[in-house]
């Protein structure tokens, strides 16, 4: 019993330790306007190492390098558009979670539309194919046939 709550004790302490690994760091702003717009360009632009994290949420070394960098332009008066354009020329259109719409990218923004697309049309053709089976195997009966049926109808009628 004592083993199980010295474990659980570790793992609540090793919880609680996480955000010591958060990435900590405070520049200073001539403006408060530039800290929203380096909270917001830092939340939008990806970490060419980790590649699924921001460079506000990555603890990689070039993403510590890329925050200095965004820091010292938007301090130096860039604008968004030209820091963002400086990011896309030196590390590629990867380095944006949302990257421009252009040829290179038009696959990335028009999948999901094309899938959900494809996926109506294939649901449509299976329903279709199916009403076109039912169809065909609903059996036409003969007059003889329709006759005889009606005979076993009467019968039972007659039975109850």
């Amino acid at each position: 019993m004592t083993r199980r709550l010295l474990c659980l004790l570790g793992l609540a302490l090793l919880a609680l330790s996480l955000p010591v690994a958060a990435v900590i760091e405070t520049y200073e702003f001539s403006d408060p306007a530039l800290e929203e717009r380096y909270q917001l360009l830092s939340a939008e632009l990806r970490c060419p190492k980790c590649q699924n994290q921001n460079i506000a949420d990555s603890n990689a070394p070039i993403s510590k390098d890329l925050r200095k960098l965004l820091h010292q332009q938007l301090e130096a008066g860039a604008s968004d558009e030209e820091i963002l354009d400086y990011m896309v020329a030196r590390y590629g259109e990867f380095v944006r979670y949302r990257p421009r719409f252009d040829g290179a990218t038009a696959v990335l923004w028009l999948a999901p539309a094309l899938l959900v697309l494809a996926g109506v049309a294939i649901a449509l053709l299976t329903l279709r194919g199916r009403r076109r089976q039912q169809t065909e195997d609903a059996v036409e009966l003969s007059a003889a046939e329709r006759q005889r049926l009606q005979q076993l109808l009467d019968k039972t009628e007659h039975d109850s």
